[in-house]
């Protein structure tokens, strides 16, 4: 655990998670501005001449389009199309981008990459310096505009320098994601109080799911093709680019329409929270798919993204014996180019 997070009164606990002495964090989110860590996310940066046409032939990516304003989402796959990792992609200056990803996908990442590397002038740091926060609510902007003097124009897109990124995240409540050193990070989390209140970091992952956003960690690696968790929808593919790892399988799913299961948001009747890969059920028993990620929202209740089949199922639908209702997705399931993207910057 991070000795800054210590020093602000967080604990961490298994699975990544960060509490705090917070009640009612999830809907202290919706009506006032709060801060949490991120530390189920991790950064790997990768350096040298090379570092463009290197990633370009390893991600999902158009590379160029990181130009240090949009920063798209991407992800790494393996031959036959499924996802080593998923991350989003930010240029932090002339040869320098920066992947951040699920933390417990960085060492992963960064191992089967250095299998390619040597081919080109090219480093990979994993960059357990540098602090990631998360800032939500509608104050968020003027804070980060105030004490970073940085300020995205819109979600997927960063702003800052080489020793400080902001990132804009969508959510139903504006989120911004602040990257900065470790040395700074308690300094500026203790001045962000005096105007957010800390909550724990299922406050941040409770908002990736009601946006559809699934990250996915070291268990869930080499499972899924990226439409299996609507990853084209959310621009982090490019149709448009040439090869790279896995895009052949890519490409023939999404043009010959074989993607058979999808991302999907739930709502859970109870308030037990399921494990990931738990077992979502018809009216006949039948097995339909496996939760990614569940939180509690701010009424009690489980809400979950989970990959299931496209298939209309026979309801009513569980999930370890609770009632599962299906929620509409924040975006419509078609594909959104990150070339144009960035054309509307």
């Amino acid at each position: 655990m991070k000795d800054w997070i210590t020093a602000t009164g967080g604990r961490q606990e298994a699975d990544y998670r960060v509490t705090f002495d917070t009640p009612d964090a999830p809907r202290l989110a919706l009506d006032t501005t709060v801060m949490t860590p991120l530390a189920h996310l991790g950064v790997l940066d990768v350096e040298g001449p090379d570092a463009e046409s290197f990633l370009q032939g390893q991600t999902s990516a158009q590379v160029s389009l990181a130009d240090g304003n949009l920063a798209p989402l991407t992800c790494f796959c393996t031959p036959k199309g499924r996802m080593l990792a998923n991350a989003q992609l930010m240029r932090v200056g002339p040869a320098h981008y920066r992947l951040i990803m699920h933390t417990s996908l960085v060492t992963p990442l960064a191992e089967h990459l250095k299998k390619f590397a040597p081919f080109y002038k090219v480093e990979l740091h994993e960059r357990d310096d540098l602090a990631l926060l998360g800032l939500i609510g509608h104050e968020a902007a003027a804070l980060a505009e105030v004490r970073f003097d940085a300020l995205p124009s819109g979600p997927w897109h960063q702003a800052g320098n080489d020793e400080l990124q902001v990132l804009a995240h969508p959510g139903p409540r504006p989120r911004l994601l602040v990257c900065l050193p470790d040395g700074r990070a308690e300094a500026d989390w203790h001045w962000l109080k005096e105007h957010a209140t800390p909550v724990d970091n299922s406050v941040w992952r409770l908002q990736d799911i009601q946006a559809g956003l699934a990250w996915l960690d070291a268990d869930q690696r080499d499972t899924y093709l990226p439409q299996m968790i609507n990853w084209e929808a959310l621009g982090g593919i490019s149709f448009k680019k040439g090869c790279y790892t896995g895009q052949e399988v890519v490409a023939r799913a999404h043009f010959r329409g074989q993607v058979k299961k999808r991302l999907m948001r739930g709502q859970l009747d109870g308030d037990t929270l399921p494990e990931p890969g738990s077992a979502i059920e018809d009216a006949e028993g039948k097995r339909l798919g496996e939760v990614l990620h569940a939180e509690l929202d701010a009424y009690g209740q489980v809400e979950i993204l989970a990959v299931m089949s496209t298939k209309e199922p026979a309801e009513p639908l569980s999930l370890e014996g609770q009632h599962l209702k299906l929620l509409k997705q924040p975006y419509p399931i078609e594909r959104v180019d990150p070339e144009s993207m960035a054309a509307k910057d």
